[in-house]
């Protein structure tokens, strides 16, 4: 009889893969107890959009924030690379809330501007350089209505990196990336996401949709 209610006992508090403890991931992040419960919920839901197994897959983190889980856009395949902390294709609730946490007003602007600066470097080598810069430019018009010459967005990239690249290597490398963010902290705007701050109050207004768009 013990070792029925052992059995059921482990079986109820079953977590799926990649799940942590809200105490450790709350001592790892600007995050409480109370909201990264709150964001497990809203894990659950987009975690099991598409394919019910606990993880978020890259088809359903594109419904959740674009409903469209077959989009083709540099920008989205980067973010979700930037979540996907352990480089295995799924987003686990740990790299979740994590990723999650650089958004957080209270996250320092070295964070976000460090996480910012991976985002754009495209091939990891610790630099950006000028291609890498065109593709994440034209990756970012694309998700707006503004459409820009060829001409237009070369002169941009030009001149981005006559003002940035200071040691005039023909890449930028992180220093020169934080010189330019001192200089225009406007450009980390959208890496601070205000509802985070208050999110059992103010759930993240991610979209579901409950048919997937191909």
């Amino acid at each position: 009889m013990l070792a029925f209610v052992k059995c059921f006992s482990l079986k109820r508090t079953k977590h799926p893969p990649g799940y942590e403890d809200p105490h450790v991931l709350a001592s790892e992040t600007p995050f409480t107890v109370n909201e990264i419960e709150a964001l497990h919920n809203l894990f659950k839901k987009l975690s099991t959009s598409i394919i019910d197994d606990g993880l978020i897959h890259k088809e359903e983190f594109l419904l959740a924030l674009f409903r469209n889980s077959s989009m083709q856009n540099l920008f989205a395949d980067r973010v979700f690379y930037m979540f996907d902390r352990k480089r295995n294709g799924v987003i686990e609730f740990g790299e979740f809330v994590r990723s999650l946490s650089i958004f957080h007003p209270h996250t320092l602007e070295h964070e976000k501007s460090s996480f910012m600066f991976k985002l754009y470097d495209l091939h990891g080598t610790g630099f950006i350089e000028p291609h890498e810069l065109k593709k994440m430019v034209c990756a970012l018009l694309s998700e707006t209505d503004l459409e820009l010459s060829e001409e237009s967005i070369e002169a941009i990239v030009e001149q981005t990196m006559d003002e940035v690249d200071t040691n005039k290597d023909g890449k930028i490398d992180e220093d020169e990336w934080k010189e330019l963010v001192a200089k225009n902290p406007s450009i980390l705007k959208n890496m601070t996401l205000p509802y985070l701050k208050e999110v059992t109050l103010a759930f993240p207004s991610f979209v579901l949709d409950s048919e997937v768009d191909d």
